[in-house]
Formats: C-alpha cells, structure tokens, sequence
C-alpha cells in the first residue's frame, strides 16, 4: 500500500481501540453484467482513498441497488443499455470495524451532515486506517439507503471470506422508479 502523507496517529489510535467484530451473513452487491462481483477494486470511493481494492456490499438488497443507482444517476445520460446484476454473497468476516449509526461515526469526526454527500475525505481515511490497521472490512451506514454497507478490504480479508450464492439480473432504471426512497 502506497501513500502520500503520513497517517493520523489520533485516528489510528482510535480505530486499534474499537474491538475486531466477526460478520457471517449475506450481503449484496450490484455489478455490470459480466464482471466478477468478487474482484476488488481501488474506485477512490466514500472508504478507500483509491490505495488498495475493496468490495463495496450492502447487508440489504435494495441497499446495493441504490448505491449503484446513485451513481449511474450522475452520468449526463443514464446508461440504459448496460446490463446489471444484483449478486448474492455469503460473507465470513472475522475483523469487521463496526460503525453501524451516525454516532459511531461522529465519534470519529465524520461530519454527519454531509455524510450522503460526495465529500469523502474523513470516510477514507478512516478506511485508510482501518486496512492498515488489519482489519478485514467496514460496517457502515449506507448513504442512500436505510441499512448499512459492508466494505471489505480485499488485501486482508481471508480469500474464503465471501462466497457468491446467487445472481439476477436487475433493471435499475425500473428499480428507481418503483422504490423512491430517499435516506
């Protein structure tokens, strides 16, 4: 793992101060049509500053659904031709970082106001932090649904952690317009 600047020693030592919880239980995660829904990647997203791959997974299944939604939505044109599928997985985590409400999050200086915003600084270096400390993935409230996210660290988590049960196809423009649920 390569990095630009040193790491908060504050934040470090708070995050080695949280406990290492296990998570068994199923996740979702929404992927492009043909692509491996286990395969990491380092997107520079709300909890990787783009140093190292990550999975992002929902605990719900409409939760992954409106993560991607989300962001597709960004584009100047929404990408109907591509096709999606929302994949069922089984996770094994065995060092979880839990920050399952506002509150944990605030405790870590996370600006909750802005938390459904683009502004991800905070988010990433707790991310940061969390991977170089050991652990295995995040649980996180999800900034576009009411449940939370997973966000395993592909460098840490066992290989055997997430297995895929499942796939379907999903038509997210369709999906946005029978479940408008904002956070």
């Amino acid at each position: 793992m390569t990095f630009t600047h040193a790491r908060d020693i504050v934040l470090l030592d708070a995050i080695d101060a949280l406990p290492r919880i296990g998570y068994e239980g199923p996740l979702w995660r929404v992927c492009r049509q043909g692509r491996d829904p286990l395969q990491g990647h380092a997107s520079g997203g709300r909890w990787d500053p783009g140093r190292f791959d990550v999975l992002y997974c929902s605990l719900d299944p409409n939760g992954a659904a409106a993560e991607m939604q989300f962001h597709l939505s960004r584009e100047p044109v929404f990408p109907s031709k591509l096709v999606f599928e929302r994949h069922h997985l089984g996770a094994q985590l065995k060092r979880t970082l839990r920050l399952g409400d506002m509150t944990a999050l605030a405790a870590l200086d996370v600006d909750i106001k802005t938390y459904g915003s683009l502004h991800y600084q905070r988010c990433q270096e707790i991310g940061d932090a969390a991977c170089f400390l050991g652990f295995d993935g995040l649980i996180v409230p999800n900034a576009r649904w009411d449940c939370l996210n997973a966000v395993i660290f592909t460098e840490t988590a066992e290989p055997s952690a997430l297995k895929l049960l499942s796939s379907e196809q999903i038509d997210l423009m369709n999906w946005a317009r029978k479940f408008k649920k904002p956070r």
